[in-house]
């Protein structure tokens, strides 16, 4: 039983360190300024703190990654995660979106941010600075109110 345990243990520390040749790419997208959120909407420094701190690693092409990020599987499901959330809402090509997705995002942002489901768990597990209070949901939904109701109906 001993020598089996120890085989194992061997072969998942093989496996372990053999992953770690495979890493995802991990480069932030170019940033158009002209696409951006801050180029076509009015975005206060109290909503945009809150963006930098609690949205912008997976909803934008400013990721900061974070040291597990060199440590494979982490780096696999991280890079998958910040993909995603580029794919739903990406504040950096926020200029790029028709009217009609930009008053769809607005709304869904408030709705994510009310029921909790953003900023998502995992990422609070380690960022619990990017924890949104009650006030930095109220000023988030807010703000997309706002913003939506600049924009023309369609």
């Amino acid at each position: 039983m001993k020598k089996a345990v120890k085989i194992i243990a061997i072969v998942l520390a093989v496996a372990f360190f053999a992953i770690q040749f495979y890493r995802p790419d991990r480069t932030n997208p170019l940033i158009v300024e002209a696409e951006t959120l801050e180029a076509s909407t009015q975005v206060p420094e109290n909503v945009q703190k809150i963006l930098e701190r609690s949205c912008n690693d997976c909803h934008s092409n400013k990721t900061v990654y974070p040291w597990y990020s060199n440590i494979s599987p982490f780096s696999w499901m991280l890079v998958d995660h910040i993909n995603e959330g580029r794919r739903e809402l990406n504040f950096s090509a926020w200029g790029t979106y028709t009217n009609k997705r930009k008053r769809h995002k607005l709304d869904e942002t408030c709705e994510q941010i009310t029921d909790g489901l953003m900023p998502h768990n995992q990422y609070l597990w380690i960022h619990r600075d990017a924890r949104l209070s009650e006030a930095d949901k109220k000023i988030l939904c807010d703000w997309a109110e706002t913003e939506k109701a600049k924009l023309p109906e369609v």
